[in-house]
């Protein structure tokens, strides 16, 4: 049997894993200094290998989604798994890349990018799981290896309370899903999540596995109220894993819970009721928590909070009325969230890298920290300005224009409370420009804080060139949003599909 490129794809990230880490053990071994520079090359070369059978995949899509089949495990490349594959690939490599100058020099730099990478692979694989068990299995690689980055500066105890935080509500999640396919298991008598759909009618026990699936994928996925691990784990992990968290992560569980909803949808017409009431709850919290918050990294976590809530909108809207457009726009904000706040994190880190330079430590970054950084520090507080103006859904920029198109489907759906919630959305984005906008403020005032003014004079040239990359593509998606039709378009179809069976 041909093996499809998608897999060499996930073999690629995750067999040189090891590679990595035994180069850097091996390399900072001889060089007797700290930090690992022949991990961080490794690293970036596996991420630019793997990117050579993803293209082939994605070049090849046109022909339909490529499946594969060893014994009872099935993969499959489809539009869902097409768009968290190519926003995982992207946010990854830049990810490396910007953290070649940001992890210059930190111990075990080694033990990171291994992490790093493996996560990728783990993501790569979720998209593309087709049965619950493996669903599970590649969910649980994904917890495991974002939880030793999470943790990663664990001499730290913030850090370390982060990461017990985030393993104790992930097992918790891991349970319940665990739980849930097995009440599925013993009803349809099969793991196949097509078979399920097939099989799957209303009874309590298949009710009792959706609400469990609801909660265990919730917690990655941050739903609230069982988002409370996300502004800990987002704050006290490196920047690089901050992004990675914020920009894929979440999105990862959240289409694990699309795919078993969908799976799911015979028993019950009211999941997507039940995700646009997640998703009006995670605005509105997500923005009343941000808005006194102080500390940089925690603010742009619980603004994660409201974009996931944003998502679910527009997938409760699809799921409820069966209409594409709802499903689409939601996709693509999944993509454009994923550039605005990895954006946002990585420029935030570099002012974060700043007060590292100047102090030697790890303190966290605070709003007033920002005064006079675009004197200082111009290119990175004009894209740190472009992240906060696009999440905050400035037109032209591409998060207004995945945010009109989740409310233009909400408006066409005919549903008075849908649209209720769509002017409730375009209220709450509205009201984050009640913490986005002070930011930004701050950055052009002449006064320069202590921190600035004490700081290196440049910024590494890793770090400047996916801030760089980032910034475009939300610039030129947002006037020409055309331009993801590729992804969106194939992800949206697929997602109905799969409701469709």
């Amino acid at each position: 049997m041909t093996i499809p490129p998608f897999i060499w794809c996930i073999v690629l990230l995750w067999g040189l894993t090891p590679a990595i880490y035994l180069l850097g053990r091996i390399g900072q071994q001889r060089d007797e200094s700290p930090g690992s520079p022949i991990a961080r090359w490794a690293a970036l070369a596996a991420m630019l290998a793997a990117w050579i059978p993803l293209g082939m995949a994605i070049t090849s899509f046109a022909d339909g989604p490529a499946r594969y089949t060893l014994g009872a495990m099935a993969l499959e490349f489809d539009g869902l798994a097409l768009l968290l594959s190519v926003l995982a690939m992207a946010l990854g490599t830049l990810a490396v890349i910007y953290s070649i100058g940001y992890m210059a020099g930190s111990d075990d730099e080694e033990k990171f990018y291994a992490m790093l990478v493996a996560m990728i692979g783990a993501i790569v694989g979720l998209g593309c799981a087709t049965d619950l068990f493996n669903m599970w299995v590649w969910f649980e690689a994904m917890a495991i290896t974002s939880y030793l980055l999470v943790a990663f500066y664990h001499e730290q105890p913030g850090a370390l309370e982060a990461g017990v935080k985030y393993l104790v509500q992930s097992a918790a999640g891991s349970m319940l899903i665990l739980l849930g396919i097995a009440l599925v298991l013993l009803q349809t008598g099969t793991l196949d999540l097509s078979e399920i759909h097939a099989a799957a009618v209303t009874s309590p026990a298949l009710l009792s596995a959706g609400g469990l699936f609801l909660i265990g994928f919730g917690v990655k996925a941050a739903l609230v109220p069982v988002h409370t691990w996300l502004p800990d784990a987002h704050s006290q992990a490196p920047t690089g894993v901050s992004a990675l968290l914020s920009g894929v992560v979440i999105e990862a569980g959240l289409f694990a819970l699309l795919r078993v909803i969908t799976a799911l949808a015979n028993v019950t017409s009211d999941w997507g009721v039940l995700l646009m009431g997640f998703g009006a709850l995670n605005m509105l919290i997500g923005n009343l928590m941000a808005l006194r918050q102080t500390r940089i990294k925690r603010l742009l976590a619980f603004s994660s909070l409201v974009h996931i809530g944003y998502m679910l909108l527009g997938f409760g809207a699809a799921i409820y009325t069966g209409t594409l457009t709802g499903a689409q726009g939601a996709m693509f904000h999944v993509f454009n969230h994923g550039l605005m706040k990895s954006l946002a994190f990585m420029a935030a880190g570099c002012f974060l890298y700043v007060l590292h330079a100047a102090h030697s430590d790890h303190s966290a970054l605070v709003a007033d920290d920002l005064y006079g950084a675009a004197g200082r520090y111009p290119f990175a507080a004009l894209a740190f300005s472009i992240a906060l103006l696009s999440l905050g859904g400035l037109p032209p920029l591409a998060g207004f224009m995945s945010k009109w198109q989740i409310f233009v489907a909400c408006f066409n759906s005919g549903n008075a409370w849908i649209s209720g919630l769509a002017v409730f959305g375009a209220l709450n984005s509205v009201l984050s420009l009640g913490y986005y906008a002070p930011l930004i403020n701050r950055m052009y005032r002449k006064a320069p804080s202590a921190v600035i003014e004490n700081g290196p004079e440049s910024l590494p040239l890793s770090m400047l060139v996916p801030l760089g990359l980032m910034a475009l593509a939300i610039v030129m998606i947002g006037v020409w949003p055309v331009l993801l039709d590729w992804l969106s378009m194939p992800s949206g179809l697929a997602l109905m599909a799969a409701l469709s069976g």
